[in-house]
C-alpha cells in the first residue's frame, strides 16, 4: 500500500491524461516513461511477478496470500503493469511456467518475467460465444515440420497493439 501511494497513485492522473490525448486507436499504444520508472522502483522493491507462486521467478505467494494484493493493484489501471502482473501477460506466463518447453520459456518466458516484452492473448472469435474455451473454432494442424498452420478467425486480440507484444497465446 505504501509503494502505490508514493509511486503509483502520483502518476495516475498523468497516465491516463496521457493516454486520453493519445486517442483510442488501440493500434498505437505508447510505451509510458512515468509507468517504465515505477516498473523500475517495483522490481528494485521486490513487488514484480507477484502473481507466480515460485520464489525463483516471483514472489512465492500462494494464490490466497496474492488475493488482497492482486485487489488492491486492481483500483488502478496502471499499477498491475507497473507491478508485471496484467493480463494478458500473467496468464501467458503461466501457460508457459507449466506447459512451456525449456527452449519456449528461455525465448519467451523469461523476457515476459523480466518485463521486456508482452505478450497478447487471442481467443474472441466472431460468430461464437467466446468466453468458453470449449467452443473455439480455430484449429491448429501441425504441417509436419516442427511448424503448425493455425485455420480460424480471431475478433479481438487483447494485448495487440502494445508496442513490446511479440508472443501471442491463441485459443
Amino acid at each position: 500500500r505504501d509503494f502505490m501511494r508514493r509511486e503509483v497513485q502520483p502518476i495516475e492522473a498523468e497516465c491516463l491524461a496521457t493516454a486520453r490525448e493519445m486517442g483510442a486507436d488501440w493500434r498505437q499504444w505508447h510505451v509510458l516513461p512515468a509507468v517504465e520508472a515505477a516498473k523500475a522502483k517495483a522490481r528494485e522493491a521486490a513487488l514484480w511477478n507477484l502473481f507466480l507462486p515460485d520464489a525463483e521467478l516471483g514472489a512465492g505467494l500462494s494464490t490466497l496470500e496474492y488475493a488482497p494484493l492482486a485487489e488492491a493493484t486492481g483500483h488502478s489501471l496502471i499499477a498491475p503493469e507497473i507491478f508485471n502482473c496484467n493480463a494478458p501477460d500473467t496468464g501467458n506466463m503461466e501457460v508457459l511456467y507449466h506447459y512451456g518447453s525449456e527452449a519456449q520459456q528461455a525465448q519467451w518466458l523469461q523476457p515476459l518475467l523480466a518485463g521486456e516484452i508482452r505478450s497478447v492473448f487471442a481467443m474472441t472469435e466472431p460468430e461464437v460465444a467466446s468466453s468458453d474455451a470449449t467452443n473455439m473454432q480455430a484449429s491448429i494442424v501441425s504441417d509436419g515440420d516442427d511448424h503448425v498452420l493455425i485455420n480460424g478467425r480471431k475478433w479481438w486480440a487483447t494485448g495487440l497493439g502494445h508496442p513490446n507484444a511479440k508472443i501471442a497465446i491463441v485459443m
